[in-house]
């Protein structure tokens, strides 16, 4: 048995949370042979701690072999001390008639903290991955105050784009959803972000010789994958949740499986036409567990340059409504 890795997870008694303790206690994200323990990090509110000493307590009742201990604290020093892992997912949610410039300043400074204290406490081999919205410029300022950790342990999540793009692709070509591969995002977790199904093959062929209506493909496709968390939020009344947490589960788990080729938010580096010094969705290459490197072959054609520039510009806006936060 291996020697147990320590998972700290902030907002960690919220839906998406709830939705994804259980299933890294269980082996779904780090492997069946691998011994996790859970930093379980809630605001400092008594109704917040009270859920997450009842989630806790679910915890035990599972009986899960792998869970090797817990802890539950509102203190973020105590929370990351020595995570390998830190998985962001609490954050300020947009309530009415709220800018956007407004949440990302109110969520930018809770990831500056964030990011202070991760890099001062935690493991050594430490590797952050963002889930709370907006989940690219969170990560940036997260990794902007990291000054002990390199930019690229940083990633924000993009999976689940990823993944309601293949799903999206299988319906319309009455395939099996394994048939599509290749699916990557590009830019921004929004709705301006872009599959880039001109790479993406159903059944070894390419999805435009597959999926022939260029204008389904161009239009009613890349809306549906950008705009998908809102229709979800009209349908139940509340934003997505289970399908989050498995695409966090599905993203570390790329991270950690050399060899997986999987989209992921990351220092841009002014690759695929991106400003430098964003976090944008590109497809990546794991190479060793943890580490990774950018997949830089794919030509685009006009189309996806106009996509490509309209989620980088959202991409600088955003970095220039919190500039003040970053380190």
């Amino acid at each position: 048995m291996k020697s147990p890795i320590r998972v700290a997870v902030t907002g960690a008694a919220g839906q998406i949370g709830y939705s994804l303790l259980f299933r890294i206690a269980s082996g779904a994200m780090f492997g069946p042979d691998q011994p996790v323990i859970l930093q379980l990090i809630e605001a400092p509110i008594e109704k917040a701690m009270k859920a997450l000493e009842g989630v806790s307590m679910e915890l035990d009742d599972c009986a899960f072999p792998l869970l090797k201990g817990m802890v539950l604290t509102d203190n973020a020093s105590v929370g990351f001390k020595d995570a390998n892992w830190c998985l962001l997912i609490g954050a300020k949610p947009r309530g009415p008639g709220m800018e956007r410039a407004d949440l990302l300043k109110d969520n930018g400074k809770i990831f500056t903290t964030q990011g202070q204290i991760i890099d001062s406490v935690a493991a050594t081999d430490a590797r952050v991955a963002v889930v709370g919205n907006p989940a690219n410029t969170n990560c940036m300022i997260a990794a902007s105050h990291a000054k002990r950790l390199p930019a690229e342990r940083f990633t924000a999540m993009v999976r689940l784009d990823q993944n309601r793009a293949q799903t999206q692709l299988a319906k319309k070509a009455g395939v099996d959803l394994t048939a599509v591969q290749n699916i990557f995002i590009y830019g921004n977790h929004s709705p301006t972000m872009f599959p880039s199904f001109a790479h993406a093959t159903i059944s070894g062929k390419p999805v435009p010789a597959v999926i022939t209506d260029s204008a389904w493909l161009q239009g009613p496709f890349c809306e549906t994958v950008g705009k998908r968390g809102a229709a979800i939020i009209a349908a139940r009344g509340a934003s997505s949740a289970a399908s989050a947490a498995n695409a966090l589960v599905d993203h570390v788990r790329s991270l950690v499986t050399p060899g997986a080729i999987h989209s992921v938010a990351v220092k841009s580096n002014g690759l695929y036409g991106f400003d430098a010094n964003v976090w944008a969705g590109m497809p990546v290459r794991t190479t060793t567990p943890g580490s990774y490197e950018v997949i830089t072959g794919y030509a685009m054609d006009d189309f996806a340059k106009s996509k490509i520039a309209a989620t980088n510009k959202e991409l600088v806006d955003e970095r220039a409504m919190v500039t003040e936060l970053l380190g």
